[in-house]
């Protein structure tokens, strides 16, 4: 069979002819001439370029990281006296992640609030793309910094005398002069004050401070939804979410210990279970397994999909926690927790309670506070009520502190939870710390 060629795909037989007889054509000869005349002498002169060398391969050694992160963490070291050790030098302190050691680049000593022993860490390695001058340093540098929550939302109305003497304690005892902080509030009280010095403004918002939390018998009047009390979770999402959004604020501050007073009754996603599902039968007619009987008294198989979700509340509650405390411990935020309720014993005598639910729902809302502030590297003030002793603990552990920071030598975007380990090379010292950060999600 004989191959029909088409002359205009390149390599054809007449193709291959017309490129033959145009090379040597008058017309190819003109057309060169007057080319090279337009163009001058330059394109005249010039010469062939080569063709580009092929790229190195790249040296796994070498490879420049897409972002470079400093990572901190803030160092108490105490003799066995209990007393803060604040001789230590750099050179004294090892920093593993992961079990590999690491690079100190800063070193800061805070002892009695004030700064010693500053050592700024170096430029972090070139990136890809803009280079960007390197910020200029900031001269406000000397005092501590506290973020003052309070969670409204989850305060007794009626422990509303007892929180302002709380936070009254607060201001005197914990709050000194020099002091950067911050008011926050999660509901009705309606505080947000910016980070100042100005005690005074301190003073103001306690009066404004009022308890708003759900009752238990505001539990229980409203009828579930698919993952129990709605009203529940939706005031704990946003006293997480306000508190993610402060953190993520503080990031941007280093070499100062970020204390984080986190003022709450606690959460529990499914309170009262039992109560709950009791009064659900005698309000819509159903056995407490959720199976409705007809006129004969034959139970009908109920929908096994019908409010299942709040079976894993515990699972959920532990997840906002875990996601809270990351964000905390990659900026470096050690959060204390206070429960103004302080020793909690038996429920009011018109709250219609049964006496296990109610310390499953005490142990549980305490427990949550006990979460925040042990995964931070702080201070849970809970079931006590010797609150000046606890802010005496607080102002001591943000008064004298060391602060070091590194640049992971892990390139592995992969390896997201990485654990931290401080050691000392002087024997017979306590050293806390935290344990663990989290990248961020790209």
């Amino acid at each position: 069979m004989q191959r029909i060629l088409d002359p205009t795909v390149p390599g054809g037989t007449t193709a291959r002819y017309n490129r033959a007889m145009y090379a040597k054509s008058p017309l190819r000869t003109w057309t060169m001439c007057a080319f090279a005349l337009l163009a001058g002498p330059t394109l005249l002169a010039q010469k062939p370029t080569q063709p580009p060398a092929p790229p190195a391969p790249a040296d796994p050694e070498q490879v420049i990281r897409t972002s470079v992160e400093l990572i901190t963490t803030d160092v108490i070291v105490r003799d066995n006296r209990g007393q803060f050790v604040a001789d230590l030098k750099k050179d004294e302190f090892e920093v593993y992640e992961d079990g590999v050691k690491q690079q100190m680049v800063s070193f800061t000593l805070t002892h009695g609030g004030r700064v010693y022993n500053v050592a700024q860490p170096p430029p972090p390695p070139p990136q890809e793309g803009i280079i960007l001058p390197p910020p200029r340093p900031s001269n406000d540098a000397a005092g501590r910094i506290f973020m003052i929550f309070v969670d409204d939302l989850h305060l007794d109305f009626r422990n509303t005398g007892r929180i302002r003497e709380l936070f009254g304690k607060i201001a005197d005892e914990l709050i000194h002069e020099g002091d950067m902080f911050g008011i926050v509030s999660t509901g009705p009280s309606s505080l947000a004050v910016d980070l100042t010095y100005d005690r005074k403004r301190l003073k103001e918002a306690i009066k404004k401070i009022s308890g708003s939390g759900l009752a238990p018998k505001d539990i229980l009047d409203v009828p579930d939804g698919q993952q129990g009390p709605p009203e529940v979770r939706y005031r704990a999402h946003v006293a997480f979410s306000t508190a993610n959004d402060i953190i993520a604020q503080l990031a941007s501050v280093h070499n100062r210990r970020k204390a984080f007073i986190y003022v709450s009754n606690g959460y529990d996603f499914n309170p009262f279970k039992d109560t709950r599902a009791k009064q659900e039968a005698e309000r819509y007619g159903t056995s407490q397994s959720g199976d409705s009987s007809d006129s004969s008294g034959n139970s009908s198989e109920s929908d096994p999909f019908k409010k299942q979700g709040n079976q894993f509340a515990h699972a959920d509650l532990v997840s906002d926690l875990s996601w809270m405390t990351r964000n905390a411990n990659r900026a470096n935020v050690t959060m204390y927790t206070i429960d103004p309720r302080g020793l909690v014993g038996m429920p009011d005598l018109d709250e219609k309670i049964d006496m296990v639910e109610w310390q499953n729902y005490v142990r549980t809302s305490q427990d949550s506070l006990r979460t925040i502030a042990e995964l931070t590297g702080g201070y849970a003030a809970v079931n006590q009520n010797d609150f000046a002793k606890a802010l005496q603990r607080i102002d001591a552990e943000t008064s004298d502190y060391y602060v070091v920071g590194y640049y992971s030598n892990n390139p592995d975007p992969r390896k997201r939870n990485r654990n931290i380990e401080i050691k000392l090379t002087r024997a017979g010292l306590d050293v806390m710390h935290r344990k663990a950060y989290t990248l961020k999600n790209k």
